[in-house]
């Protein structure tokens, strides 16, 4: 076939089958007003036509064939069928929207739903798996859930745990400290100068001089105890003002009296005394004996109550909750009958300013003053109100008092004696106490201070919480504490299992305790105690 184009335009156009020896035809088309041309001018084809067509789609194929590879990509997972790739190339957004309704959907019924924790995924990668081959909407959002419960349930497990470990931990004393009163009390038998009248009799009249700072101190405790003096005395403007009070039991007496009379605080006056010193009456023996008998019996039943029950209170079964030391504090009148204004301080906390304006503080008549836990407002305790330590729920405590009212703090308080001496805040005490023993601790868990709460209810003046900053010795409670608010305390607390002492301490709050001890103390570096 041979085409004939002139060079002034298609005028003619000559079709031969040149090629063909069976046919001598030669077939020609006259255009240029020949009727006979349109028959073939549907034939016709342009240049100038086809290359845009051309060029158009080189253009666009490229794009198509991407755009269809990705929508295959993304289909594969969720359908598997030709008419799914199909209404997804042509329906393109829409698709993730009616992936996000049938995923809502899903969760929501998983969130309305009963799972098994057992159903759950053992882990992420597992899930994963697990969807890319059943590739359902539902078991994923039910299998899911399932894995969450099932991990939050461990990490409560976890919790629980590390409080019952924590608990025990507290129990313990440490093998240095141990160490530390064993030599200490060796020392006290074989060294005449560790058995040496505390305080010197030319400093005896202080003990009972009603113008000196009197510091009160109920401890077993030789190295916390040192830790309070020491830290006092280097933070005071008047050390020679200071006149400290300590009371310990029978067995520690050797060797607290051995470590203060070995180690001098001069200026200031030191006083150790055991238990077993004093001549008390009968009727005094035999009420500390009842309320230590009550204790014992309210801490056994909350014991047997709750040791198959759980965990939720291991505060309450703490050894202090039993602590000798910690009851007698409501005999703080008989223990110090000549004294009138005393400041009482735990053996867990370290003082870090001057504590003189204690002294000079007006209590308006009141028996005790003492910082309210309060960091916002002034009548803002998160955590420590009355329905925090007692059982509003009991009418007996629901009718007497208010759930609502703040609740003061241990840890440093300043009392004033002869305003104690004209209440009936001891017998309120163990009056209490019995109630909360027949009513199966029902009023309150064991601890020192809910009963103290009852007793002391109206008769505790406000201290400027600056003052004072506790629970350095639970963890979360802990971290809540700014640096700022701990540096400008004048005393921090160590309340809660972690002592500074005990392995469990806190580095980071250890340091503002150990840096008052004595390390050049030759029983110190023997017994292997760090600061």
């Amino acid at each position: 076939m041979k085409f004939y184009i002139s060079a002034k335009g298609i005028k003619r156009v000559t079709i031969s089958n040149g090629g063909s020896k069976g046919s001598g035809k030669d077939t020609t088309a006259v255009t240029g007003g020949n009727p006979a041309g349109s028959i073939f001018s549907g034939r016709r084809i342009s240049l100038r036509t086809v290359l845009p067509v051309v060029l158009v789609l080189g253009i666009l194929l490229p794009f198509v064939f991407v755009r269809v590879a990705i929508l295959v990509l993304e289909s594969a997972t969720f359908c598997s069928s030709l008419e799914c790739a199909g209404w997804r190339f042509f329906s393109g957004a829409d698709t993730s929207l009616q992936l996000r309704d049938e995923l809502t959907r899903a969760l929501m019924e998983a969130n309305d739903g009963n799972v098994n924790d057992n159903e759950g995924a053992g882990s992420f990668n597992e899930l994963v798996n697990e969807m890319v081959l059943k590739q359902d909407l539902k078991a994923f959002a039910f299998k899911t859930k399932a894995m969450l419960s099932q991990m939050e349930h461990k990490v409560q497990t976890a919790k629980q745990q590390e409080s019952v470990y924590w608990h025990l931990a507290s129990y313990g004393v440490p093998r240095s400290l141990h160490c530390l009163c064993l030599k200490l009390a060796e020392e006290y038998a074989v060294n005449a100068m560790a058995r040496s009248r505390l305080p010197t009799p030319e400093f005896a009249s202080r003990l009972v001089d009603p113008t000196l700072h009197h510091l009160v101190l109920l401890t077993d405790n030789v190295l916390a105890a040192s830790v309070v003096v020491t830290s006092t005395v280097e933070n005071s403007f008047n050390p020679e003002k200071l006149v400290f009070h300590i009371i310990t039991d029978k067995k520690t007496y050797a060797s607290m009296h051995a470590w203060f009379a070995t180690n001098s605080v001069e200026p200031a006056v030191v006083e150790v005394r055991g238990l077993h010193q004093y001549d008390w009456s009968e009727v005094m023996n035999s009420g500390v004996k009842e309320m230590l008998e009550t204790n014992n019996l309210i801490w056994k039943q909350y014991y047997d109550k709750q040791k198959n029950i759980d965990n939720s209170n291991l505060d309450a079964l703490r050894p202090s909750s039993l602590s000798l030391m910690n009851q007698l504090r409501i005999y703080m009148p008989e223990l110090f009958p000549d004294l009138k204004k005393i400041v009482f301080l735990d053996d867990d906390v370290v003082v870090q300013r001057d504590l003189s304006s204690l002294w000079d503080l007006d209590l308006n008549g009141k028996v005790g003053g003492s910082v309210y836990k309060s960091w916002c407002e002034d009548n803002c305790c998160s955590g420590s109100k009355y329905l925090n330590y007692l059982n509003f729920s009991h009418p007996l405590i629901s009718s007497n008092f208010d759930g609502e009212q703040c609740g003061w703090l241990y840890g440093m308080n300043v009392f004033d004696l002869d305003a104690w001496r004209r209440t009936n805040i001891t017998e309120t005490y163990r009056k209490w106490l019995k109630l909360n023993l027949k009513f199966g601790t029902a009023l309150w868990n064991p601890g020192v201070l809910p009963p103290a709460l009852i007793a002391f209810d109206g008769q505790v003046h406000p201290i400027d919480s600056s003052m004072l900053v506790t629970d350095l010795g639970y963890r979360y409670k802990s971290e809540e504490i700014s640096k700022e608010r701990l540096e400008a305390a004048a005393v921090i607390h160590f309340s809660g299992p972690a002592k500074p002492w005990l392995e469990i301490g806190f580095p980071e709050y250890r340091s503002l305790w150990s840096r008052y001890v004595n390390v050049s103390n030759k029983f110190i570096r023997r017994c292997r105690i760090l600061g």
